[in-house]
């Protein structure tokens, strides 16, 4: 890739563009293009799991690229299942359905002190999170636990102390995903989800948690590629004007930075393509753009060679460019105030998902267990993270089964004069996995069933756990409750 700000045309106007761009690389060391970008003027870097083996290895990964310019450096950490600092082996804090399910402000803004603390040791200086979305549709497939709740008032009291723990460390917030993509049934990864809410219904349920984000001070929001009809129109908010600048800018009073969702989803690929939604979204008011991991270094040498075509064509005007560039640079000048040394890590995630589990039934203690996981494919914003009760249950049998390979009267008799425990995610959403539980449960009405993700369908289990995540600490707070 040629220097992104070096190439031909206008040197100032490729290096106002590129400072619109968050550009994402794979491995763990970042790659000559990327530091000779950052040196003249990249955006910053969003990393991903791929780019995580250990903290030491991320501080050490983000003080290179610091060297090299003064980047945005960010990543998705929610906590809960989408986790990137803990992607290999998941996350030590419970999410945030867990947390609205406690619905303790303090205890979510302690959590994502706690949080903004493990990024700030790393040297990550923005957090694409916390999710500010109402899940009101059950079968949401890419927002369910990542929300606090269906409330707009829960979630919005919860986006605040989050806003607040995290920036209390230096750490950017980036609230997400404007206007709200809590009333989706389609993945935007795949597609472009449709809210069919009007104005009114957007001002009294979806908006509530963005206003009061915008009012406690939030550094960043995240655009959603979602369809409001009402209005966008056809368009994605991410590409839409009247989301962005109408709504957000003029009638949310909102000066901060605006960060687009990933570029290189289905949502916008597939329609106007990468380059055409770099040049949208920043015409729509976008300030920096995630492009996502797909984007290799030549597309990215597109992306922004097609920015300046834009501006140079007058379909993007500079001074658009010239704003993004002025709210980026008061985004930096905040990241260099000084703020106390993060601590270290003081167990309040665990503290949390034990007090979020909940039990219905008794709980007898456990003989020979044989645990049944019944498998959920991952969607593609939490990626392949390890989830289950097997590291906290060391001596008993844990089978992991696909429901529609599983033989229910062999597992049946796999778990003959043994406790059965029988572990699923979001079997509301999955009719194989509620056809196999229903089957267990038919032969071991004495069976205990764990739900790890949203507790929507709860089937005649003598005992039901529910855990409202399938991060790491929400599996131990669980198997501590089963086995103490």
């Amino acid at each position: 890739m040629s220097d992104v700000c070096a190439s031909t045309g206008d040197r100032g106007l490729r290096r106002l563009a590129a400072g619109t761009l968050l550009v994402s690389f794979q491995g763990l060391q970042a790659p000559d293009w990327v530091l000779r970008g950052l040196e003249g003027g990249l955006g910053g870097v969003t990393l991903f799991g791929f780019n995580v083996r250990d903290p030491e290895q991320v501080a050490g990964l983000t003080a290179q690229m610091s060297g090299s310019g003064n980047p945005v450096i960010s990543l998705d950490e929610e906590g809960g299942d989408v986790t990137r600092l803990a992607y290999h082996i998941g996350s030590p804090y419970p999410g945030n359905a867990a947390l609205g399910a406690v619905d303790d402000v303090e205890l979510t803004e302690r959590v994502y002190h706690s949080i903004g603390s493990d990024l700030a040791r790393c040297g990550v200086n923005l957090d694409m999170g916390p999710v500010a979305d109402i899940n009101t549709a059950d079968d949401n497939p890419v927002i369910g636990t990542r929300s606090f709740g269906s409330s707009s008032d829960l979630v919005a009291r919860h986006t605040v102390a989050a806003v607040r723990g995290l920036q209390s460390l230096g750490v950017a917030a980036c609230v997400k995903h404007f206007p709200g993509h809590g009333a989706t049934t389609q993945d935007s990864h795949l597609e472009i989800p449709l809210v069919a809410a009007s104005r009114e219904l957007l001002w009294d349920r979806e908006l509530i948690p963005f206003r009061a984000a915008v009012e406690a001070g939030t550094k960043s929001i995240m655009t959603a590629h979602v369809s409001v009809p009402d209005l966008t129109g056809n368009l994605p908010a991410t590409l839409s004007g009247e989301a962005l600048t109408t709504l957000l800018r003029r009638e949310m009073g909102y000066d901060g930075v605006v960060i687009s969702d990933a570029l290189d989803m289905h949502a916008i690929t597939e329609g106007v393509g990468l380059v055409g939604g770099a040049v949208l979204s920043l015409a729509a008011g976008s300030d920096l753009l995630c492009l996502g991991p797909l984007p290799t270094a030549e597309e990215i040498e597109r992306v922004l060679t097609g920015i300046a075509e834009a501006v140079a064509e007058g379909r993007l005007a500079a001074a658009r460019l010239e704003e993004a560039a002025e709210r980026v640079d008061r985004l930096r000048e905040w990241f260099a105030a000084p703020r106390r040394k993060p601590a270290e890590s003081n167990g309040i995630g665990l503290e949390a998902a034990r007090r979020a589990v909940a039990l219905s039934g008794a709980v007898t203690p456990l003989t020979d267990p044989f645990v049944v996981e019944v498998d959920t494919p991952p969607t593609i914003a939490v990626g392949d993270v390890p989830w289950g009760i097997a590291p906290w249950l060391p001596n008993a049998e844990v089978v992991r089964v696909k429901p529609e390979d599983a033989d229910a009267a062999a597992l049946l008799g796999r778990s003959h004069d043994r406790s059965l425990v029988i572990v699923v995610k979001d079997a509301h959403r999955y009719p194989g996995t509620r056809t196999l539980v229903s089957a267990l449960l038919a032969g071991r009405p004495d069976a205990t069933v764990m739900e790890m993700g949203l507790p929507i369908w709860r089937p005649g289990a003598a005992t039901y756990i529910a855990t409202y995540g399938a991060a790491r600490a929400n599996a131990q707070a669980a198997v501590e409750l089963l086995t103490n």
